[in-house]
Formats: C-alpha cells, sequence, structure tokens
C-alpha cells in the first residue's frame, strides 16, 4: 500500500510537469513587459508567468511571517502543560 501511494504521487508528479511543458512549448512567444521609467523587458511567456508566480508566493509568505513570528513568541511564553497520564503522585493510601 505504501507503495502504491508513493508510485501515485510520483504519477501525479509526473503529469504536471507534462502539463507545463506542454503549456511551456505552446506559449513560447515572446512578449514585452513595460515598466515605469520607460524600462521595457521582453522575455517567453512562460517566464513571465512563472516570474510572476514566484513574486506572488514570496509576497504571500513574506506576508505571513510576523504572524509566524507572534505565534512562536506566544507559544514559548506560555508554561509547558504536564500530561497527567505521566506524573505519579506518592500517597500512604494503599493500593487496592
Amino acid at each position: 500500500m505504501k507503495n502504491l501511494t508513493r508510485y501515485l504521487g510520483l504519477a501525479a508528479k509526473l503529469l504536471v510537469f507534462l502539463l507545463v511543458l506542454g503549456f511551456a512549448l505552446k506559449n513560447s512567444h515572446s512578449v514585452t513587459f513595460n515598466s515605469y521609467l520607460g524600462y521595457v523587458w521582453q522575455a517567453p511567456l512562460i517566464v513571465m508567468l512563472g516570474l510572476a508566480f514566484v513574486l506572488g508566493a514570496l509576497t504571500g509568505v513574506l506576508a505571513l511571517l510576523p504572524t509566524l513570528f507572534r505565534l512562536r513568541r506566544e507559544l514559548g511564553r506560555k508554561p509547558q502543560a504536564v500530561e497527567l497520564d505521566t506524573v505519579t503522585q506518592t500517597t500512604d493510601m494503599p493500593v487496592v
């Protein structure tokens, strides 16, 4: 069963790779990016889309960093809870 899920995962990754590769080959036309101050950059469409994806993912991660650091700081301040099952207390009562 473990090998089956491993092979299915590999097959899914291969399928996604082939879809992206086919998309890149179909859209290899050069596009122009016009920026401020007259800056112009020409590159294939797949490069522009890839950069847009990477910049969007990076922006999302950077937006989550303050929340992540705040939650880690709060977790570090809280005392560690001790599980009641692992704590044994000694008493003078006899065990029945």
